[in-house]
C-alpha cells in the first residue's frame, strides 16, 4: 500500500521506517523539500539532519505535504506540529479528500505567556490551545468534511506506537476516535500490524479532547520516571 506520513520529526521518522519495514511504499511530506534536505544541524529534539536519515532509509520518498498526500492510496498519517497542522492540512485539502487521516498532533503552543508556567528540564511546558471545549482533531474534521479523520497514536511516544511490544510485551492500550467507523477500522488494522492487541474505540471525534489533553499527564509521568523512560497506559476493565 502507498501511505503518506506528513512531518519529518522523530515521530514521522518512526512511522515511515516501520511502514517501509512492513512492505509499504512510503511518501513523507514536508513544507519545503529543498529546505528540509539543506539542513545540516540536528533538529530541536536532537534528531540527525533529515538528508542523513533519508540516506539510511532507501525506498522512502520525500515530497511536499500535498504531493505526499496525493500519492497515498488511502492512509495519511499527520505528524505536523500541532500549532501549524490545521493550516497546513487545509492547504492541501484536495490531496486529502476521501482519505483516512490519522492525526496524532498535540495542539501545543511553545513560548506562550502563562500566568503559572510549568518549568521542565527543557524549558516551560507549552500551552495547549484548543482544549476543554474543542480539540485539534475536531477542528481538522470541521475544516475538512470530505476527509475521514481518526484521532489516534497521540497517547504514546511514536517510537512506542510503532513498536508496542517494547513495553510490557505490548500489554498496554491504544485509542481511536472519529466519526467514520470504516476509517477507525483502517486505523485499528494499522495498529494491529504495528503489534497492538488492546485497542479501545472512544467513539466520535469529540473524544480527541481527552486524548490531546492527556499529553500533559503523559509529560508529568515521564518527568517522574526520568527522561528517556518510555511507558504505556493500560485500561483495566
Amino acid at each position: 500500500m502507498k501511505i503518506a506520513v506528513l512531518g519529518t520529526g522523530g515521530g514521522g521518522r518512526a512511522h515511515a521506517a516501520k511502514l517501509a519495514a512492513l512492505g509499504h511504499q512510503v511518501y513523507v511530506g514536508t513544507r519545503d523539500v529543498e529546505a528540509t534536505l539543506a539542513r545540516t544541524e540536528p533538529d530541536m529534539m536532537g534528531n540527525v539532519p533529515y538528508k542523513q536519515w533519508l540516506a539510511d532509509h532507501p525506498g522512502i520518498t520525500l515530497r511536499t505535504f500535498g504531493d505526499a498526500a496525493a500519492a497515498s492510496d488511502e492512509i495519511v498519517i499527520n505528524g505536523i506540529d500541532g500549532h501549524n497542522a490545521l493550516s497546513a492540512l487545509t492547504g492541501i485539502a484536495d490531496s486529502l479528500s476521501g482519505k483516512v487521516l490519522i492525526d496524532y498532533a498535540v495542539p501545543y503552543i511553545y513560548g506562550a505567556e502563562m500566568e503559572h508556567p510549568w518549568p521542565t528540564p527543557w524549558g516551560t511546558m507549552p500551552k495547549m490551545d484548543p482544549c476543554d471545549t474543542d480539540s485539534l482533531g475536531e477542528q481538522i474534521q470541521r475544516a475538512l468534511p470530505d476527509v475521514k479523520v481518526v484521532k489516534s497514536f497521540v497517547t504514546q511516544e511514536q517510537e512506542t506506537v510503532v513498536n508496542p511490544k517494547a513495553i510490557a510485551g505490548g500489554d498496554h492500550t491504544m485509542f481511536v476516535a472519529g466519526e467514520n467507523t470504516d476509517a477507525k477500522q483502517t486505523a485499528t488494522d494499522l495498529l494491529t500490524a504495528y503489534g497492538w492487541t488492546d485497542i479501545l474505540d472512544l467513539g466520535g471525534i469529540v473524544s480527541a479532547r481527552g486524548m490531546e489533553m492527556y499529553a500533559h499527564m503523559h509529560s508529568a509521568i515521564g518527568l517522574t520516571l526520568g527522561l528517556g523512560n518510555h511507558f504505556g497506559m493500560k485500561v483495566i476493565r
